[in-house]
């Protein structure tokens, strides 16, 4: 198979990943350098290099400065998940969206913030407080910071129209970021808010992005009772 004339760095990607599949370069082996990758490709070196960068951070290859790239003697493949739209997500199972905000408000944030945000104790941020509902029934609580820095024009957004998280999707690109799941018990407060009983099982994603070495957000929504999450890997 003639791989000449691969001009996008997502199709010397898939190319690269056949050959680790098909086990043309082994786990262990050396792969060619990037010069060497791009004239069979018959693409520019930034363009290997990209598609070699994601296969790294995907981890099937390892990276040395100055010792090359080879195929990871393990490969793990490292599950990597979108930022979803609560509402395409609602709409997709042919439910009806809307979304209110409860509390929208500018303010220092707490030590726990500031600490996953890496801002000083004077900087402050917008807070979100908003449910998602689906068919009219709380289907998400969503308590959301900002950082106005990485997000301009942030307070000018009308949050009525087009939910935060919907927003920032659109409009704020992130680099990088980190996630993590739980489960919880309804207290009082989510009780009130996702119309459940105190004590129930609920669960919880709470997730931090990036940008320039910056914080943008950080979230934690709450799910309904009875949500299931399914990805891909």
């Amino acid at each position: 198979m003639s791989a000449a004339g691969l001009k996008s760095w997502q199709a010397v990607q898939g190319e690269v990943r056949r050959r680790i599949d098909a086990r043309v370069w082994k786990p262990g082996d050396m792969i060619p350098n990037e010069a060497d990758l791009s004239v069979e490709f018959g693409c520019a070196r930034a363009t290997v290099n990209r598609a070699l960068r994601e296969l790294a951070q995907s981890g099937l290859l390892e990276r040395r400065r100055k010792a090359g790239t080879r195929v990871t003697m393990h490969p793990v493949r490292k599950a990597t998940l979108d930022i979803p739209v609560i509402r395409h997500e609602i709409e997709g199972r042919q439910q009806a969206y809307s979304h209110m905000v409860l509390t929208s408000e500018r303010l220092k944030p707490p030590g726990d913030i500031r600490a996953r945000m890496q801002i000083g104790p004077e900087d402050e941020l917008l807070r979100l407080v908003s449910v998602h509902l689906a068919d009219a029934r709380p289907h998400v609580f969503e308590d959301r910071w900002i950082n106005p820095r990485t997000a301009p024009n942030i307070e000018q957004v009308d949050f009525s129209a087009l939910s935060a998280n919907e927003w920032l999707v659109l409009n704020i690109p992130f680099e990088r970021g980190d996630i993590s799941f739980s489960a919880t018990t309804a207290g009082a407060r989510e009780a009130g808010i996702l119309a459940c009983r105190e004590g129930e099982g609920l669960f919880v994603i709470e997730r931090t992005t990036w940008r320039n070495g910056e914080s943008i957000t950080v979230v934690r929504q709450t799910f309904a009772p009875g949500y299931r999450m399914h990805t891909t890997l």
